[in-house]
């Protein structure tokens, strides 16, 4: 039986405008997980395991509220708790732990009706301060390609972007390829674009080791990416934005018509 759940190997690129120009791209893959295949991702793979240590592995307590309680559920709750019950398939595009490390700047959770129609996208989002934040925003039309949300911006995730901002975001749900593009506006227009592009590729062994061959620091690359270009920002003169709270709340909800 073929499974939903896939890697998909492509290109990470930001491009920031002002005031000062600076673009980087970086080869990556991310994981796209179908929550209800983690039973069956736990055992059919040599070289995958879930919620255990292997070259590369998923770990629910790295998503959600960091509770061992299972993700989809917490995701399910989120979704209720906005009115935005989907009761169907929840499959999240994520960076796996790889030799048991990971960090995901953004995790997308496409949630789905019964009928398989897209409800909702939940954003997750984490900065190096060790800090998450979520978007849960309604799909309005959920045929349109590229889906189009909007949200304003309430959590600080880079010390180069002010808080008074928002967010556009376009997706293309995954398919035979995925892509997530956000750009990231302040009252003088964009300031930034970041943008995933992928190719699927079936889950089987070899796909699955020849994916760790390829990226076998998979988390130091981004951690490290993040670090390596943010000294470049600086060196270009960039000031610092002060830090503030983290929101009050988990989760930012936007229904249809509040954007």
């Amino acid at each position: 039986m073929s499974l939903r759940s896939a890697i998909y190997s492509g290109l990470v690129t930001h491009a920031r405008t002002r005031p000062r120009r600076h673009d980087l791209a970086y080869r990556v893959y991310t994981m796209l997980i179908d929550l209800d295949e983690l039973p069956e991702l736990a055992t059919r793979f040599r070289w995958f395991s879930v919620d255990r240590f292997n070259l590369l592995s998923f770990n629910g307590r790295d998503h959600g509220d960091g509770s061992c309680a299972p993700l989809k559920a917490q995701i399910e709750a989120r979704l209720a708790d906005a009115g935005l019950a989907a009761g169907g398939a929840i499959r999240m595009l994520c960076y796996p732990r790889v030799l048991g490390a990971a960090f995901n700047p953004l995790t997308t959770y496409f949630c789905h009706r019964p009928d398989g129609g897209l409800a909702a996208v939940l954003y997750e989002v984490n900065n190096t301060f060790g800090q998450r934040h979520s978007y849960l925003i309604e799909v309005t039309d959920p045929e349109a390609r590229p889906i189009r949300q909007q949200c304003d911006k309430a959590f600080y995730v880079s010390p180069f972007m002010a808080m008074d901002m928002r967010y556009d975001f376009a997706l293309r749900p995954p398919g035979d390829s995925v892509s997530v593009t956000v750009r990231g506006s302040d009252a003088d227009g964009t300031l930034i674009t970041a943008n995933f592009t992928g190719a699927r590729r079936e889950l089987c062994n070899r796909s699955l080791l020849a994916t760790f061959l390829r990226h076998p620091l998979l988390a130091l690359k981004v951690v490290g990416g993040i670090h390596w270009e943010a000294l470049k920002i600086v060196a270009k003169g960039l000031r610092l934005h002060p830090r503030p709270p983290a929101p009050a709340e988990p989760v930012s909800v936007v229904r249809a018509g509040e954007a």
